[in-house]
């Protein structure tokens, strides 16, 4: 009988964190909404993911929001840019949670902390996604490279939608407050930073 190796108890931890990381990504705007509507009986959904914060959801949004910069402060990456790059989205994540944005009219110093936070915070996820996740060996598996085409469509979904945003608050805004465009395109951001990290954690082409 082969002893039991302590590595691929490693290796299978790392891969449930990525995991938790992705899925909570994916299902957190969707656990929002539908949290709003079925427990506290609101049918209108928030202009933005932050606005939840301002709704009985608050403790889901923040408690999620949490869960991403701890798991992120534990993650371990294959050298120390990669580690520290994950403790530095870990801090911003933290931000995105304490504080919180403005719930109406000009953003405060809280909202303004609080947009600084998130608009980093992607900008290192789609870093991850396209940097950090693509890295190879010098002959790649298959999946491999299909996971890297994987990666790099999440990271470019996470850029073009996060870019859209700054172009929607600086010239469609003022002349249509009512859109949902933002919530949609943060879920969209989301749920790509979600599918990256859970094809990182195994659950897409994994090697075999």
């Amino acid at each position: 009988m082969k002893p039991k190796d302590p590595n691929s108890d490693l290796t299978y931890s790392y891969l449930a964190l990525r995991n938790a990381i992705g899925w909570i990504g994916i299902l957190l705007p969707f656990v929002l909404m539908g949290g709003l509507f079925l427990i506290f009986n609101e049918k209108v959904i928030q202009k933005t993911i932050s606005q939840y914060y301002h709704t009985g959801m608050r403790d889901v949004f923040v408690g999620s929001i949490c869960a991403i910069a701890l798991f992120l402060f534990f993650y371990k990456g294959y050298n120390k840019w990669e580690d520290r790059t994950a403790t530095l989205a870990g801090f911003f994540a933290i931000g995105i949670a304490w504080f919180p944005t403005t719930q109406s009219g000009p953003l405060d110093l809280a909202g303004r902390i609080h947009l600084i936070c998130a608009s980093v915070f992607f900008i290192i996820l789609a870093g991850f996604s396209l940097f950090f996740f693509t890295r190879t060996a010098s002959h790649p598996t298959k999946r491999k490279v299909k996971r890297n085409i994987i990666y790099v469509i999440c990271g470019v979904i996470m850029l073009v939608c996060l870019v859209s945003i700054v172009v929607f608050f600086n010239f469609f805004l003022p002349g249509n407050p009512d859109s949902y465009f933002v919530f949609w395109a943060e879920t969209v951001t989301l749920i790509a930073f979600g599918v990256s990290w859970i094809t990182k954690g195994g659950t897409l082409y994994p090697d075999k």
